[in-house]
């Protein structure tokens, strides 16, 4: 029986989006659980859809009465803020140092697992993982191991590899396999366990940066180059984790990694630079066609008029799963510009538009300015006449294969009509990667003739099977695709901006304001 000490803090951070990610909003429950510690953590996260969730499972954490299992369990804290702008000092600080008080309290612990996602920057630390690991080591000491999992979307740092003791990745985006990757870690740590800490890591960093659009796994070459990752591994190749990066954290290290641990320096190596050539050879294969929004919808009309299913319209710069506001509305003028019908947007942020159709009640007319609220610059609220068509409390629990079976609360929820159009309006953010809270204001997404969702990729895991057809729109909003467009001021030199793009040129601090 090991003594195991777990615990997790996520967050994808945008650099280049206005809002700061505070403690209150780690704190609150919204489409994940709140900010959870000691014996909660387990209670939240034993049976939900996380990385911590199958570690657990894995560790056989429900084995004995009382939830002992096989080893001594030490919860210390979890909390996930999914993605948005920097995250404040305080919030990193606050979080960290709960952390890693109730570690030092614990000790001594025989092994650390932490949930994290690796694009996380704050206030303070580009670096902020490898700032907790280095916190995290100094408790437990250089004995002990440390393994940890990523998001896809993580940008590894040198750091992360030199503390940690053995990594697992998601292999999949849309994300469907956070439980498996918990479960691969699980194995990893055994493994470490049974034969020491790995003498070998070794960290790799192809040359450009892969906007969220290029690294869909269900289509070649990502799919290809996770499952070279997943052979790789196994005797002396404790664990290989191919990491697409997230473009729009402002660090040194930003992009695609390649990271293995091994029992030899030349185990790990080798199989560090197999799979880096691969994903090299495969650089001009990166690419996904995207459109403006009056064509977007055009496009989706024409199709829809012969379709039996929906045509899904990617708003994919303003998902807030890669930092956007949620609230934009360059999407919603498209379609009523265009005399879409049958068309649903979902889901648009705006906590006091949903105030004030409850107030109003199902059925009544308000004039309201949607949306609109937290820029980009141009973005304007929409100022219309619309028909409370529907309301709801927010909370329900997740169905798909994404990000299914969690208990979420998105507060006071509407739905919203103008002419063709209904808006899925919600009180706290949510990437549009489910069909539960469509469900919960009464719309089949199946039945409809077009839907717009708030999201890049992670929404094909529900909504491309129920699909005819994917388009993906490029209407203003934070999660700007186009990498050239980030003002960097710690990206390193000379690493292209996109595959087969210009070199990254340093800019004066003067220069860096978002395009």
């Amino acid at each position: 029986m090991a003594r195991i000490a777990v615990g997790g803090f996520q967050h994808e951070t945008n650099c280049f989006v206005p809002t700061r990610t505070d403690y209150e909003y780690f704190a609150a429950h919204r489409d994940r659980p709140p900010l959870v510690r000691g014996a909660a953590v387990l209670e939240w996260l034993g049976d939900t859809s996380f990385a911590l969730s199958g570690f657990l499972r894995e560790m056989g954490w429900r084995a004995a009465p009382g939830g002992a299992g096989e080893h001594e369990w030490v919860p210390l804290v979890w909390t996930s803020g999914g993605a948005g702008g920097l995250v404040t000092r305080d919030a990193f600080e606050r979080i960290t140092a709960e952390l890693t008080g109730r570690l030092s309290e614990a000790m001594p612990v025989d092994a650390v697992y932490l949930d994290l996602h690796g694009a996380m920057v704050c206030e303070d630390f580009e670096d902020a993982e490898g700032e907790l690991l280095r916190r995290v080591r100094a408790i437990v000491g250089e004995s002990v191991p440390v393994v940890y999992s990523l998001d896809y979307h993580a940008n590894v740092t040198p750091a992360m590899v030199a503390l940690g003791d053995g990594v697992q990745a998601y292999r999949t985006y849309p994300h469907i396999d956070r439980v498996d990757t918990g479960v691969r870690a699980a194995r990893v740590l055994r493994q470490v366990l049974a034969e020491g800490r790995p003498a070998g890591r070794a960290l790799r960093k192809p040359g450009f940066l892969l906007p969220l659009n290029d690294q869909c796994t269900q289509i070649d070459p990502s799919r290809a180059i996770v499952a070279l990752s997943a052979s790789l591994e196994g005797g002396p190749v404790f664990s290989v984790a191919y990491l697409a990066g997230f473009a729009p954290a402002d660090l040194h290290d930003t992009g695609p990694s390649v990271v293995v641990y091994a029992r030899t320096q030349a185990d790990a190596d080798a199989a560090a630079d197999t799979l880096a050539s691969a994903i090299e050879a495969r650089e001009a294969e990166f690419a996904q066609p995207m459109l403006d929004p009056d064509t977007a919808v055009r496009e989706a009309m024409r199709i829809a008029d012969r379709a039996t299913r929906p045509v899904v319209i990617a708003d994919t710069q303003d998902n807030p799963g890669a930092g956007g506001t949620g609230d934009t509305t360059g999407m919603l003028a498209a379609l009523v510009r265009n005399g879409a019908r049958d068309a649903v947007l979902g889901f648009l942020f705006d906590p006091d538009a949903a105030r004030a159709a409850h107030a109003a009640g199902e059925g009544a007319t308000i004039e309201l300015a949607l949306g609109g609220r937290h820029g980009p610059e141009g973005c304007e609220p929409c100022l219309a006449r619309y028909r409370v068509a529907r309301l709801g409390d927010g909370r329900m629990t997740t169905t798909g294969p994404s990000v299914g079976g969690r208990r979420i609360d998105l507060g006071p929820m509407a739905l919203l009509a103008i002419d063709g159009v209904s808006v899925v309006v919600t009180s706290k953010r949510m990437q549009a990667h489910d069909q539960a809270p469509f469900r919960h204001l009464g719309i089949e997404p199946a039945a409809q003739r077009i839907l717009v969702l708030k999201s890049t990729v992670h929404f094909r895991a529900d909504f491309q099977p129920i699909a005819d057809t994917v388009l993906v729109a490029l209407a203003p909003g934070g999660h700007v695709v186009d990498p050239t467009r980030y003002p960097y001021r710690r990206l390193r030199a000379n690493v292209r901006l996109y595959p087969l793009g210009p070199a990254h040129s340093p800019r004066p601090a003067s220069e860096t304001a978002l395009a």
